[in-house]
């Protein structure tokens, strides 16, 4: 700001160089004239000075108003270089206050900004600049920032309340289905409705969880109905169809009573091929809700436990049973476990070569029976067995995801869990697979002294080692023994345990035909004899529990 004052000594006496020149043009002008009027004649001298008195006059004129014109311009200069000061004064202080506002100003408007201060507030805590333009832009600044930093918290409380609401949802879905949905799913599947359910449910405290819970868990009952409807309806033409083979089975085995030789053979495949049919429906039915087409009120021996199950495979030539026990299975239990056996055998016979044996041991020990089933196939890899293992362990029964083909290890899966046995996998020392299967205790029938045997016909010694058929013979099935129905002192049929009052009396019809017949059939018996032994045993004594030999053909009896 000194800068605009350092030229003015310089001025003055530049302001008095031209007056001064303005005086000796004046004098040497006024000498040139008197020196022109003293040399003219004397009649122009007159003339001549008044003409050089008026050209005096004129250059004194002109060179004072030259000299004025040179202040007035000197001054007018001056003014103007004052201005350039002032002006670059005011530049100085406007970029000062300009770094000034930038460099402090804004950035501490901003921080009290996002602090939370309002903008009033924010303008108030630091010095305004000089400049309108300097202010304006401070205060527009501030109303922007301060709008920016408004929107920002917006932006994150919403952003805040979105996260909030997601987390919520998770952990609501996460409850969801993990524990609310299989609670319902597990009462649906009981029997129990829909409005039952939802009205215990604890209900989500989001209204779209809420809504959510409430449509899974109608249509899941309406599933569960249509399914529950669908097995109902399969059981019951499935109940039938057991029916049918069971009547089949009867008819057939008092057609083995009553024809000879020549139609024996043909008879027991038929056998055979019905117990097989058998075998497949109450699988089925099995799957579908219902239950076996067989049902026993008395114990059944071990080894009669395991000629029951080979009797109802189409390869039982191949099965070999080697049987230490003669312990008995409850008669709740029996069915059951000739079902489990059946199937397990069955997938060992068709999973290994056609010419391999298929060995079944049966142990007594002391958490219960253990039969070793063990075939000669290929042995089975790591992952195969847990799927076997997976498929035993009665978890997996839901229908859509068996296979149709694959039923078997399913059924297996089903009856062990009902009756608490345990099926595991192992590899076979004879190169294959080996299932043990362990029958607890509580399905162990109590020993009791035995009756002695009927003297029509004896029971055989149970043997250690037998083989499930003779390789000459059709089938394993076998026809039942005409066992005479009693009466009361009043003469009334009395149905034998294990029987219908049906069957009853048609063995009762049959009984006044008997000793006549038997002198008849005696040569066929004779010719049959390889059969007889096998039909005796398989089935048991209505009387007694330890009868030896098989028993499917006495797993018709109670129908």
């Amino acid at each position: 700001m000194s800068q605009p004052a350092a030229p003015s000594p310089h001025r003055a006496p530049g302001g008095r160089l031209p007056l001064t020149v303005s005086v000796i043009c004046l004098a040497v002008l006024a000498a040139a004239g008197g020196a022109v009027t003293a040399a003219a004649p004397d009649g122009a001298r007159s003339w001549v000075l008044g003409t050089a008195a008026a050209a005096g006059l004129v250059t004194a004129v002109a060179v004072l108003v030259t000299v004025l014109a040179v202040r007035r311009l000197r001054a007018s200069s001056a003014t103007a270089s004052g201005e350039v000061d002032a002006l670059r004064q005011q530049v100085d202080r406007t970029s000062a206050q300009a770094a000034h506002l930038v460099n402090v100003s804004l950035p501490a408007v901003a921080n009290r900004l996002r602090a939370g201060a309002r903008a009033e507030e924010a303008l108030a805590a630091v010095p305004a600049p000089d400049g309108v333009q300097l202010r304006q832009v401070l205060r527009v600044f501030a109303e922007e920032v301060a709008a920016g930093v408004g929107q920002r918290q917006a932006a994150q409380a919403e952003r805040d309340e979105v996260v909030r609401q997601a987390s919520y949802l998770a952990e609501g879905v996460g409850h969801l289905v993990a524990k609310t949905l299989p609670e319902a799913f597990e009462r649906l599947r009981t029997g129990a409705s829909a409005d039952t359910v939802l009205a215990d449910l604890p209900r989500p405290a989001g209204e779209r969880l809420g809504a959510l819970t409430d449509f899974v868990v109608r249509e899941y009952a309406t599933s569960e109905r249509r399914s529950a409807a669908a097995r109902v309806a399969g059981a019951k033409a499935l109940s039938r169809v057991q029916a049918a083979a069971v009547s089949m089975l009867a008819d057939l085995r008092e057609m083995q009573e009553r024809h000879g030789e020549e139609v024996l053979g043909d008879l027991l495949r038929l056998d055979h091929s019905t117990s097989q049919i058998g075998l497949l429906t109450d699988r089925l039915a099995l799957l579908m809700g219902g239950r076996a087409s067989r049902a026993w009120n008395k114990p059944i021996v071990m080894e009669n436990i395991l000629r029951g199950s080979v009797g109802r495979i189409a390869a039982y030539r191949r099965v070999r049973m080697h049987c230490a026990s003669g312990a008995a299975i409850a008669g709740f239990a029996a069915e059951g476990v000739m079902h489990l056996l059946a199937e397990l055998i069955d997938n060992a016979a068709n999973f290994s070569p056609p010419i391999d044996e298929v060995n079944v041991y049966v142990e007594e020990r002391t958490a219960g029976i253990v039969v070793t089933i063990e075939d000669s196939g290929l042995r089975m890899s790591d992952a195969a067995m847990r799927r076997a293992e997976e498929s035993v362990s009665g978890r997996s029964t839901d229908l859509a995801s068996l296979q149709g083909t694959r039923l078997g290890l399913a059924i297996v899966g089903l009856l062990a869990d009902k009756y608490d046995i345990s099926v595991s996998y192992r590899p076979s020392s004879r190169g294959g697979t080996g299932v043990v299967v362990l029958l607890p205790p509580h399905l162990l029938a109590q020993q009791r002294v035995e009756a002695p045997a009927s003297a029509a016909f004896p029971a055989s010694p149970a043997p250690r080692e037998t083989a499930a058929m003779p390789a000459e013979s059709a089938a394993p099935a076998v026809s039942a023994p005409a066992d005479a129905a009693g009466e009361t002192t009043h003469g009334l049929p009395v149905r034998p345990r294990g029987r219908t009052m049906a069957r009853a009396d048609r063995v009762r019809e049959r009984a006044a035909e008997a000793d006549a017949a038997r002198e008849r059939e005696r040569p066929a018996r004779d010719a049959g004899a390889r059969f007889g032994a096998f039909h005796r045993a398989r089935r048991p004594e209505p009387g007694s529990r330890t009868d030896s030999g098989t028993g499917t053909g006495s797993e018709q009896d109670s129908e």
